[in-house]
């Protein structure tokens, strides 16, 4: 599904990843930073991909709306235990929209 977000600029988070083998409670736990990140202030929505890597862009409305997300309690955990064993390894973009269109 493709996020419906409001007219630009707004920011965009690029999460960017290689799995390691195996779920090991990564299912349960990206379900539940789903519903997390959908409550918090200044989220817009998100969309995924998994193939040989995984893409994950979050919207929000600003910066700060961004680095409230990060300091949840429960998303730093996940955090962690994506660097113990979820992730062979990730990279995370954190870019400004300043435009888009739609077809």
């Amino acid at each position: 599904m493709i996020s419906q977000t409001p007219q630009a600029p707004y920011y965009a988070v690029i999460f960017t990843s290689i799995r390691t083998a195996g779920d090991d409670g990564y299912g349960d736990m990206a379900a539940e930073m789903g519903k997390l990140a959908a409550g918090q202030e200044g989220y817009l929505g998100v969309e995924s991909a998994r193939n040989e890597i995984g893409i994950t862009v979050s919207y929000w409305t600003s910066l700060e709306a961004i680095k409230n997300w990060k300091a949840v309690s429960r998303h730093r955990l996940a955090q962690q235990y994506g660097q113990q064993k979820w992730y062979q390894s990730y990279k995370v973009r954190i870019c400004l929209v300043e435009r888009d269109y739609e077809f």
